[in-house]
């Protein structure tokens, strides 16, 4: 029997390695809750992950929206579209890291202006200014759509993001909140592993009763209440 917690890469047990394909939108907050746990998951697993761009915006089109959904879907082209520009400039090696630079200043540091947020990702991945120009241009749109379009092709469009596709079989989700950790996280990949072995399984699905759960909020519940501002105290002592 394989031992699933260990990683051997030696040539004969290449056949042991789970693939995975990560679809996201660096505007989903649960999206990067998912893919903070994918990472854990590349830790503890012989995993290999590819990651790849979806779109809210492209999701939603032709739905009728409320008036605020409507218009975060109409501002949220920019994000993906750069990703979208750098990977085919710069080579697929960028996304991962792109993604994280964005999905770090929008969700845990909470930053909302995506063009600050997409020109400071640049600046700290190190790829060329010029690309934040893509965000309000089409140039990329086909490819983008192609991407997006992998994802649903074997989902169906009843799903959100991420999609994350596990030995070839692909799932919304799993949405969880606050990532797990090490060999936890390890033993949620590893049930996604069963279930997408067993065919005919398709959902499982309850009702969410907690708001994405960073990192950042879990440390700042951990500090001692002299070392935490007045405001974060008062929300820990709330939540």
């Amino acid at each position: 029997m394989t031992d699933r917690t260990t990683h051997d890469t030696t040539a004969g047990d290449a056949a042991a390695r789970d693939a995975a394909e990560f679809w996201f939108d660096p505007l989903c907050p649960w999206a990067w809750m998912t893919s903070r746990w994918m990472m854990e998951v590349e830790r503890v697993r012989p995993v290999d992950v590819t990651w790849s761009v979806m779109s809210l915006s492209v999701l939603n089109e032709g739905r009728d929206l409320d008036a605020g959904y409507q218009a975060a879907m109409d501002n949220g082209w920019g994000p993906v579209r750069v990703i979208t520009a750098a990977a085919r400039d710069h080579g697929p090696g960028v996304i991962k890291p792109l993604y994280d630079a964005m999905g770090d200043l929008i969700h845990p540091q909470g930053l909302a202006d995506l063009p600050t947020v997409i020109r400071r990702a640049l600046a700290d991945v190190g790829l060329p200014p010029e690309l934040a120009v893509v965000a309000d241009e089409d140039s990329v749109d086909a490819e983008l759509r192609a991407s997006h379009a992998r994802a649903i092709d074997l989902v169906g469009d009843e799903v959100g993001t991420p999609i994350v596709a596990v030995n070839g079989v692909a799932f919304f989700g799993p949405v969880v909140s606050p990532a797990p950790k090490g060999e936890a996280a390890g033993r949620l990949w590893d049930g996604c592993v069963l279930v997408a072995g067993t065919e005919g399984f398709f959902e499982l699905k309850r009702t969410r009763t907690v708001d994405p759960i960073f990192d950042a909020d879990l440390a700042a519940a951990d500090m001692p209440a002299a070392d935490m501002p007045a405001a974060d105290i008062r929300a820990a002592k709330e939540s």
